[in-house]
């Protein structure tokens, strides 16, 4: 008997895996009795190809051998273990011997299979039929699904395996093309996405996000020529230079002239103020103390000198009379100065005959005439010396002569309506205010001559 008589070479043949045999991948095995669906080309191996189905046997704990196909394989691999259950025992109580190696020739028992053990299938129903999957035609390429914005996962997302594609690689390891196109498209680089997609957008506002954070990084240094340049450019014009120094110049000039106005309309004021308070406090106190001398005549006081007090209760001035006009001694300090010597020497107040003559500052440094513009006719001014007040009545102005007209200094000034010699007092200041072009002058004559153990005359106890 030869070795292809016994059956054992068919037996032995029919266990190994033919991939002529087995379904294709992505197909469900086709199970003996059940219907095919229509239009599906049935594997190599069917009805179709090679005449009558084989059937293969059942056994009580399994399905039918899947003749060491990769896919059932993977099927079967990826279920989980189920627990093989117990044989009921028998009546006496024992467990049924082990099953028995088949013999040489007959096909292997199902419970020595692989895979999770499954109940048999009854004689009289129909295993059901998988439902078939639709697959491409072999002269078609099968194409991918396109994804939009909605669909596309996330960054921790992994995407379903589609059902006859190669699962996927080990970690780390490159997809290949078809890997490549799937994360192009999820990337937004696909040809066939639209570039005004919301996902074309979002890139748009990162890019302009990333733009905004390479301005924060610091700059990369300029090579040496564009550092040149770019100093250059930086540099100011000589017409910005000279404009830039100009306003400087007239800044500082401005501040200058601010401080000097403040200066001689107030600070001189104040200073003068002192001294002339201090000047005539000196003489009041020589005058209590009967230390000063009452016959002194004219000429003998020494230039800065005071000897008298002038009050005019009209415009509310109390005043130290020194002798001179110095402006540096006498009418810078606030004092009023006596004409004496040049250009003209003219009378003291206790002379019998002539013209007291004086002069003193409209603006800055006291101030003392600043107002005598005001006094009119029957105004009064009133001369304190160590022994006697001298009170003068205002006649007559003028408001305003060059100073070159030093008539007005004499002992019968013309224009003053005086036609006689007497005893008359003449007040000169600068004008127009704050300047010294012109001279006002203010001209008036002797009506009361009170001692002072009497008491102060009328025009200063009445005001």
């Amino acid at each position: 008997m030869s070795y292809e008589d016994t059956g054992q070479f068919e037996v032995a043949v029919g266990q190994l895996a033919d991939p002529l045999n087995d379904p294709l991948p992505g197909r469900p095995p086709v199970v003996e009795g059940s219907p095919q669906p229509l239009g599906s080309p049935g594997p190599l191996g069917s009805p179709q190809h090679q005449g009558p189905p084989q059937s293969q046997p059942q056994g009580p704990q399994g399905p039918p051998q899947s003749h060491g196909s990769p896919w059932f394989r993977a099927e079967e691999m990826a279920r989980p273990p189920q627990p093989e259950p117990m044989a009921p025992p028998t009546q006496a109580g024992r467990m049924p011997p082990p099953t028995q190696p088949a013999p040489i020739g007959e096909p292997a028992a199902p419970d020595l299979m692989p895979g999770p053990i499954r109940s048999p299938a009854p004689a009289h129903a129909p295993a059901p039929a998988p439902e078939p999957l639709s697959m491409p035609e072999p002269d078609e390429t099968a194409q991918m699904p396109l994804l939009t914005d909605a669909d596309e996962p996330g960054p921790a997302a992994t995407l379903a395996p589609v059902p006859g594609s190669p699962g996927p690689g080990p970690a780390g390891a490159d997809g290949g093309r078809a890997a490549r196109r799937k994360a192009a498209a999820r990337g937004g680089g696909h040809r066939a996405r639209g570039r005004n997609s919301p996902s074309t957008a979002a890139a748009s506002a990162a890019a302009g996000s990333a733009a905004e954070h390479a301005e924060q990084q610091p700059a990369v240094p300029l090579s040496r020529v564009e550092a040149r340049r770019a100093a250059k450019a930086a540099k100011d014009s000589p017409a910005v230079v000279i404009s830039r120094i100009v306003g400087e110049l007239f800044i500082s000039l401005g501040v200058v002239m601010l401080l000097f106005v403040t200066y001689q309309l107030w600070w001189t004021n104040v200073r003068a103020h002192a001294q002339a308070n201090s000047a005539s406090n000196n003489l009041e106190h020589q005058w209590d103390s009967g230390s000063g001398d009452p016959s002194r005549a004219a000429g003998t006081f020494s230039p800065g000198q005071g000897f008298a007090i002038m009050y005019i209760p009209k415009l509310d001035v109390k005043a130290p009379i020194a002798q001179g006009v110095s402006t540096t001694k006498v009418l810078n300090k606030g004092m009023i100065g006596h004409y004496d010597g040049a250009p003209v020497n003219t009378a003291m107040p206790w002379d019998k005959t002539g013209n007291f003559a004086v002069a003193a500052h409209r603006n800055t440094h006291g101030e003392p005439f600043r107002y005598i513009n005001h006094l009119v006719t029957g105004d009064k001014v009133v001369v304190e010396t160590s022994t006697t007040y001298y009170t003068y009545t205002v006649t007559s102005s003028l408001p305003t002569t060059p100073p070159t007209n030093t008539s007005v200094l004499e002992p019968v000034p013309p224009g003053s309506g005086f036609t006689k010699p007497g005893r008359y007092i003449t007040l000169t200041t600068c004008t127009p205010e704050f300047t010294s072009t012109n001279r006002l002058i203010v001209w008036g004559k002797l009506t009361e001559e009170r001692a002072r153990s009497k008491g102060k005359p009328d025009a200063l106890v009445n005001g």
